[in-house]
């Protein structure tokens, strides 16, 4: 999207990726590709194996940390493994101070870790900026007075989503009906003048980006991020509604293309009052995604050719299930162990204890059965990975990056390029690029500007920034300095 519509850029996206160093083919070398996993690598330097964060199903969510004066499900690192980047802040200096803030509750947790620091995400039901009582007991009175503004339910309720420039230069169709499922394909979209409606649809708009930027500068203000120069604070801000945008309308709409535009100028106008505040020379900021977006599979795609794309479904499947369920039966193994979890073949460990020849013998029948069905590219048996060439295998890589044997996850399923499971009008989650190709850039003093077309990867950025700062990593990373960022 930015080397895209780079011509049309002129606030935040513009100025990171023409004054930083832009990492043009930055990946997430990991096989699912979802938000979880892609924000608990950004500042952990490790990939999921090791974090312990393979998906968003088993991420976040948790009923033992309530949130606090909001209804919803709760949540909190309870799966996350290990350090990140604030963890070997505050080793080298505990006054270090961190916030970080995003819409969504996995967006605002996994960067920080397991660390009890101020941690905020938005909370539909409410319209309001949450926390969990893993973090706190009640909420900060800085937090409580911008809630009171309910900036979802007075400031934006009723309010169109109209493109930003105009209409000459957005060559994408506008009025397509496989987007958004024929509901509201085209421009105008309208937020719902129900305040309750409007809480929960503004996920879905861009004025949840500028919601959660605002926030993001209370905090900074009240907790004097940066007010100090005996320290270093840290600031983690997750921006959502491309994400929402992306599903909802796909990468080939005009939508997503405004969308962009926006967020770019809302970012500009945050880093310009960051930069007023406590000055450019004091300002180091790293900029990446969690994940990519394939296109809608009946929209002919101008990001990659989708024209044999197709969907699958959970009856495509029951074949398979149906094929392995007499190998279980013949190696004397408990049905229920076993978990189809979309694309990933699952063991419950308690229950085949002793038996891990069998168990390899039901995922290698379950691969078999699986690469026969149309629009499956090709079966993972992850105790077969130790031996499979991850150097010039992608996919082998990625899945090795997300699984090791011995664990719940015994076989992994990846799609055709561009075929999607479900009737998501468009998502992510495959190991294929389009789904792994993220921005990777660095911005400030030390950073060396210029565009890179090397390789980058998101486990990378956590040392690189660890690096910056000059303070060592407490623990054993996946990730390595990217030395080419800096001036010599």
């Amino acid at each position: 999207y930015i080397t895209r519509w780079h011509g049309q850029l002129t606030g935040g996206l513009r100025m990171l990726a023409d004054e930083g160093r832009f990492f043009v083919n930055g990946v997430h070398d990991h096989a699912i590709t979802e938000t979880a996993p892609g924000h608990a690598s950004t500042m952990s330097g490790r990939f999921p194996y090791s974090t312990g964060i393979a998906s968003n199903s088993a991420g976040v969510n948790t009923s033992a940390a309530p949130l606090l004066e909001s209804e919803g499900v709760g949540a909190s690192p309870f799966r996350f493994k290990g350090t990140t980047l604030s963890d070997w802040m505050h080793a080298r200096q505990p006054e270090a101070r961190a916030l970080s803030v995003s819409r969504k509750d996995r967006g605002a947790i996994l960067p920080i870790g397991t660390g009890k620091l101020p941690v905020f995400w938005y909370a539909q039901r409410s319209g309001k900026f949450t926390t969990s009582s893993y973090y706190a007991d009640s909420l900060p009175s800085w937090v409580k007075a911008f809630n009171a503004e309910d900036h979802a339910g007075t400031r934006y309720a009723g309010r169109a989503w109209e493109p930003l420039l105009p209409l000459s230069n957005y060559p994408e169709p506008d009025s397509v009906q496989a987007e958004s499922a024929g509901q509201e394909p085209a421009f105008p979209h309208a937020l719902p003048r129900d305040v309750e409606l409007a809480r929960n649809a503004i996920i879905g708009y861009p004025w949840m980006d500028q919601m959660t930027l605002d926030f993001a500068w209370a905090g900074v203000r009240a907790m004097d991020l940066g007010g100090s120069a005996a320290r270093t604070d840290l600031l983690a801000v997750s921006l959502s509604t491309t994400d929402a945008v992306g599903h909802r309308w796909g990468p080939d709409s005009r939508e997503l293309h405004d969308q962009v535009i926006r967020v770019d100028r809302m970012l500009g106008q945050f880093l310009d009052s960051l930069f007023a505040l406590r000055g450019r020379e004091n300002v180091a900021i790293a900029l990446t995604s969690d994940h990519g977006v394939a296109p809608i599979p009946e929209v002919r795609s101008t990001w990659g050719d989708n024209s044999k794309a197709a969907r699958l479904n959970s009856r495509d499947l029951e074949p398979v299930i149906a094929a392995v369920a007499p190998t279980i039966q013949r190696l004397q193994l408990d049905p229920s162990a076993f978990n189809l979890d979309w694309g990933v073949l699952e063991v419950d460990r308690r229950k085949v204890q002793g038996k891990e020849r069998e168990v390899r013998e039901v995922a290698r029948t379950f691969a078999r059965e699986a690469r026969r069905i149309p629009g499956i590219y090709r079966v993972d048996v992850i105790d077969d990975l130790p031996r499979a060439d991850t150097v010039r295998d992608n996919f082998a890589r990625r899945w090795w990056h997300m699984f090791r044997p011995g664990g719940e996850a015994i076989a992994a399923i990846t799609m055709e390029p561009f075929w999607l499971f479900g009737s998501s009008i468009s998502t992510h989650g495959s190991p294929h690029d389009y789904d792994a190709k993220v921005p990777v850039i660095f911005w400030g003093q030390a950073i060396a500007a210029g565009v890179d077309s090397s390789s980058a990867r998101v486990v990378d950025m956590g040392p690189t920034l660890a690096h910056l700062l000059g303070i060592p990593p407490t623990e054993k990373l996946d990730g390595i300095v990217l030395s080419r960022a800096f001036k010599l």
